[in-house]
C-alpha cells in the first residue's frame, strides 16, 4: 500500500511498452494506483492485465501526446476521476534520427512536440492538483543523449538537453510546495527501440558503458519508483544518469 495508508495515483505516458511498462508495474507494485497513457489501446491493456495478474491496481487512458490539448485534458480527467493526482513520469518519446546536414524541419519539430513540449504541458496541468493534495512527484525521462550528445540525434538530444533545464527550474518553483521534480536519464537500454541497432553499434555501445552491458527497462523503473516515493522528498531538481557509468566524470 503507498506510505500515507492512502493510495496515491501515478499517471506515466509512453506505458505501453518498454521503460514506460517497465514503470507502471514497479509503481504498481509500490502499491500505488498507475494510469497507464499512450496511443495503443491493445497494448495499454495488456501492460494493466499484467499489473492486475499481480495484485496491482492500474487503468488505461489513450492519449497522443504530441497534442497539448488533449494532454491537458488527460491531466484534468484524471485528477477529476481520482480525486488527486500524485505521481506523474513523462516517459513518452519519439526518435527521427538524421545528420543535421539532412535533418528535415518536420524531423525536427515532431521530436520536439512529443519529448519535450508534452513535458511542459503535462507538468503544468499536473501542479494544480499535486499542490491541492500537499504532495508531488514529478520524473522526467531524459537521456545520456541530452547530455553528452549523439551524432544523428541533435532534435532528441536537444530536446532531452532541454528537459533538464526545464526539470531544474520546476523544482526550484515548486520545492515549498512539497512538490519535487527530477530527470533520469537512461543510457543504452534493451528495448524494441535498441533492438534495431546493427551488432556493430550495438557492441561499440557496450565497450563505451563500463558495466559492459545494456541496462534493463527495470533498471529505469526501479530508479523512478524510488524518486516518485514519499522517502524522496529530500530529493529534487536532479539528473540522474542510470546508464551503467557511460557519462560518469
Amino acid at each position: 500500500m503507498a506510505d500515507d495508508n492512502s493510495q496515491r495515483v501515478a499517471l506515466v505516458t509512453g506505458a505501453s511498452r518498454g521503460i514506460g511498462a517497465a514503470i507502471g508495474y514497479a509503481l504498481a507494485q509500490a502499491g500505488r494506483h498507475v494510469v497507464l497513457c499512450a496511443r495503443d489501446q491493445d497494448k495499454l491493456d495488456q501492460v494493466k492485465q499484467q499489473i492486475e495478474s499481480t495484485g496491482g491496481s492500474a487503468s488505461v487512458h489513450t492519449c497522443d501526446v504530441s497534442d497539448g490539448e488533449a494532454v491537458t485534458a488527460l491531466v484534468e480527467s484524471v485528477a477529476g476521476e481520482h480525486g488527486r493526482l500524485d505521481i506523474l513520469v513523462n516517459n513518452a518519446g519519439i526518435t527521427r534520427d538524421n545528420l543535421l546536414l539532412r535533418m528535415t524541419d518536420d524531423e525536427f519539430d515532431a521530436v520536439m512536440q512529443t519529448n519535450m513540449r508534452s513535458v511542459f504541458v503535462a507538468c503544468r496541468a499536473v501542479l494544480r492538483p499535486m499542490m491541492r493534495g500537499k504532495f508531488g512527484r514529478i520524473v522526467n525521462i531524459g537521456s545520456v543523449a541530452g547530455l553528452v550528445g549523439n551524432a544523428g540525434q541533435t532534435n532528441y538530444a536537444a530536446a532531452k538537453a532541454a528537459i533538464a533545464g526545464f526539470t531544474r527550474s520546476l523544482a526550484r518553483e515548486m520545492a515549498a510546495k512539497k512538490i519535487t521534480a527530477n530527470v533520469v536519464a537512461p543510457g543504452f537500454i534493451e528495448t524494441e527501440m535498441t533492438d534495431v541497432l546493427p551488432d556493430k553499434v550495438k557492441e561499440l555501445a557496450k565497450g563505451a558503458t563500463p558495466v559492459g552491458r545494456f541496462g534493463l527497462p527495470d533498471d529505469i523503473a526501479a530508479c523512478v519508483a524510488f524518486l516518485s516515493s514519499d522517502q524522496a522528498g529530500y530529493i529534487t531538481g536532479q539528473v540522474v544518469a542510470v546508464d551503467g557509468g557511460m557519462t560518469m566524470c
